[in-house]
């Protein structure tokens, strides 16, 4: 059986990828650029899916804390196409299946969620529509809708990613060098929330969707332990045996990336994973210290 994986080539969709290979799936990747058990979205709108397709996984989506970017209507149309447009390409490939695929795994983000320094959020919660990320996320979840003949056919779940941690990608491999120079420091005030997870987890909840049955709706890929930014700065630092006492002020945050974008650093939201602890995922990283003990090895 195959699994197709949009945007397989990236940070996590190498990692599930890979696990996905490890227990017996044949992968094929669509991506840019056609290769080995890699095909691009052309092909996919052309030749629909493959015969033994048992799942689609889509993970696509341009970078968006990409320094290199500004932030204009360009960049905007970028994310929303990147995002909206390949998972519609899926989707039609999935209806127009002979034999349709077992389950749909769709992306979204923990940035659906308004920012909030108290409460706390579960899959259950509001959101979607307080700026443009997440009306962005609404839109990405709403795009992934299986029509009427497949509600009952194709499995749908989606999973809402937060920050993730590995040392090949991320926010890992950008603050590396920095604290591993002694300059690293919390950003902004350090006060607000950071729903993390480490990329074998959050890999391993996309491998838990696909060959689990039971496993359906929306799933926040957040670690089950909350914390601060400043409580994730002080964790890794001394993972690191480094000091952490060169903070990065938000202004600076600003500066390189835009408003719009810093935001998502600068504020942050208490992410609970409560449906997927009840779907029965166990997570192999459930605490940052054990996360990066191993991020630091």
């Amino acid at each position: 059986m195959s699994v197709v994986v949009g945007g397989g080539t990236g940070f996590i969709g190498h990692h599930l990828c890979k696990k996905l290979r490890s227990i017996g799936y044949k992968v094929i990747i669509v991506s840019r650029t056609a290769g080995f058990n890699q095909i691009t979205w052309n092909d996919v709108q052309e030749n629909g899916l493959p015969d033994d397709c048992k799942a689609v996984v889509n993970l696509a989506g341009e970078n968006l804390m990409n320094p290199l970017r500004r932030w204009n209507a360009g960049f905007e149309k970028d994310l929303y196409d990147s995002r909206i447009k390949t998972t519609k390409t899926l989707l039609t490939a999935i209806s127009s299946a002979q034999t349709p695929p077992e389950v749909f795994v769709g992306t979204s983000a923990i940035g659906f969620y308004a920012p909030d320094d108290e409460n706390s959020y579960t899959e259950y919660s509001p959101g979607g529509d307080h700026d443009f990320l997440s009306r962005l996320c609404s839109e990405w979840e709403t795009a992934s809708t299986l029509g009427p003949s497949l509600t009952n056919i194709v499995r749908r779940v989606i999973i809402r990613v937060g920050i993730v941690l590995g040392r090949d990608g991320g926010v890992i491999q950008n603050i590396y060098p920095v604290f591993n120079l002694g300059l690293g420091g919390r950003i902004g005030s350090g006060n607000q929330w950071f729903p993390w997870i480490h990329i074998s987890d959050i890999a391993g909840i996309y491998q838990y969707a696909v060959c689990n049955s039971h496993v359906n709706g929306v799933l926040n890929g957040v670690a089950p332990q909350p914390l601060t930014n400043s409580e994730f700065t002080q964790t890794f630092a001394k993972a690191m045996n480094r000091p952490a006492i060169f903070p990065v002020p938000g202004f600076a945050m600003n500066l390189v990336y835009g408003s719009e974008r810093a935001k998502a650093v600068l504020e942050g939201q208490k992410v609970l994973p409560e449906r997927t602890l009840k779907f029965g995922y166990q997570f192999q990283y459930p605490d940052l210290i054990s996360a990066c003990k191993n991020l630091c090895q």
